[in-house]
Formats: C-alpha cells, sequence, structure tokens
C-alpha cells in the first residue's frame, strides 16, 4: 500500500517539474482516501512556504474540518525539512513515509529527527526509503538539467561575446 501511495505523491511532484519548481509531491491519507495533495510551489506563488507538504497538510485540514490530522499518514517523496516537519508536528499526523533523504535539509533522521523528539508533546512514526531510487532519480534528473542549462547559457555568453 505505501508504494501505491508514494506513487501518487510522485505524480504530485511530476506536476512541480513541469511548471520549473522542484519535484517534491506530498498526499494524506485518512481511512485509505486521499484528503490532501501538493505539489512545491514556492517559485510560483514566491512562497518560502509553499512546500508540497505544507499545501497537502492545509488541504487535508481544510477538507477534514480539523487542523488535528491524528489518524493520517503523511507520503512524501523528499525527507520533511525543519518547517515541515514542525507542521507536522503541530498538526499531529499519526504517520510520516517518504522517499528518500535530504542530506542537506532533512529534519527527519538526516540532520536531526524532530519527529521522534520526546520533548514535543507529540511525535510521529516514520518509514522512510519508500520507492527510494525514482524519488532520488526524479531530484537528480532535475537538478542535472538546471546545471546543463546553466552551462548552455554560459557557452552562448562566450561565444555571443567573441563575436561582438
Amino acid at each position: 500500500m505505501e508504494e501505491f501511495y508514494m506513487k501518487v505523491a510522485i505524480e504530485e511532484a511530476r506536476k512541480a517539474e513541469k511548471i520549473g519548481e522542484v519535484p517534491i509531491g506530498a498526499i494524506v491519507v485518512f481511512q485509505g482516501e486521499i484528503v490532501g495533495r501538493g505539489y512545491n510551489l514556492r517559485e510560483k506563488d514566491q512562497d518560502p512556504t509553499a512546500h508540497a507538504e505544507m499545501i497537502a497538510i492545509q488541504e487535508a485540514a481544510e477538507r477534514l474540518g480539523s487542523w488535528r490530522l491524528i489518524d493520517c499518514d503523511l507520503y512524501v517523496t523528499l525527507e520533511p525539512c525543519p518547517m515541515c516537519a514542525g507542521a507536522i508536528i503541530q498538526s499531529r499526523v499519526k504517520r510520516v513515509i517518504f522517499g528518500t533523504l535530504d542530506p542537506k535539509a532533512g529534519c527527519v533522521g538526516s540532520l536531526m529527527n524532530l519527529l521522534q523528539d520526546t520533548r514535543f508533546n507529540h511525535q510521529t512514526e516514520i518509514q522512510s526509503g519508500v520507492l527510494q531510487q525514482e524519488c532520488s532519480d526524479l531530484l537528480t534528473q532535475f537538478f542535472r538539467g538546471i546545471r546543463e542549462k546553466r552551462k548552455e547559457a554560459k557557452r552562448n555568453r562566450v561565444l555571443d561575446q567573441s563575436n561582438a
């Protein structure tokens, strides 16, 4: 079942990729039903809080009519950052299932584990590595494409300058 829902989160990530956003997707599941979906919209909305998890959590809370997502699972393609981990704790999400680690900003095990810190009043179950390779490849290919575009733009600038 985890792989099925992660594939849906990957579909959300692909929506972000299509509009030039970092391809991260998330869904919230309650009693087997998807009640929230999200993908990165930081660039489009020029909003630093427009992460996939935040959008999915907001949609789920609205749809369920409660900020408490006690019996909900969050599926996300990339390990949540500190902001998203905080929102997960605050919304009382029961379980987080993520695809690949984020060694630069991940706060569900990579840099720290906020979701299971006993100093908070809520701890969240964690499962990592679901469709890890697919989630990782999506990000790797996206950033490789960006680097290639930058190299091409630099080559074009050099050519333009030499032809001037």
